[in-house]
């Protein structure tokens, strides 16, 4: 199988990184298993509401987030589609909303390195189709929610 890694222009690219205390296989089972993914992943304050998760290549997790503002529950429609599984080193996958023409899908790529001291920095880097809707995805938070989302993984692995 062809890599699905590419180059790009930074201006598109938003990449968040954290050292977790576990050891890779660990951490890439925490991404595999659809249970354990609804737990631990978004934002603070949002919870996950799968409505289909087939974890491999060619797989899509559909899900919604859901939150409470202002006294009225939101729902965020989301879809992963899984492009590239490697155990233990690399997901790639597109990200955007179920409609299948979402003019805002990006590409995610997850990797996980392990560390000599048994730890894992796990790097995610989203690749947006343009330098606007990446100054728009920032505008809105998306690195913070990105990095409670992060938070979140950890703490879900730390239990």
């Amino acid at each position: 199988m062809t890599s699905l890694l590419e180059t790009w222009e930074l201006d598109r690219e938003i990449v968040l990184a954290r050292v977790l205390d576990h050891p890779r296989e660990k951490v890439f089972a925490a991404w595999m298993d659809p249970a354990a993914l609804g737990a631990w992943y978004g934002p603070a304050g949002l919870r996950i509401e799968t409505h289909e998760a087939d974890i491999r290549e060619g797989g899509v997790w559909r899900f919604d987030m859901v939150g409470v503002f202002e006294g009225k529950e939101e729902r965020f429609p989301n879809l992963m589609r899984f492009l590239e599984i490697v155990r233990n080193e690399r997901i790639v996958m597109d990200y955007g909303t179920p409609d299948p023409d979402d003019p805002d899908r990006f590409r995610m790529t997850v990797t996980f390195d392990q560390q000599a001291d048994g730890k894992t920095v796990l790097t995610l880097c989203q690749l947006h189709p343009s330098r606007e809707r990446r100054a728009a995805v920032i505008g809105f938070g998306a690195v913070g929610y990105g990095m409670q989302t992060l938070d979140g993984l950890a703490a879900w692995l730390d239990r």
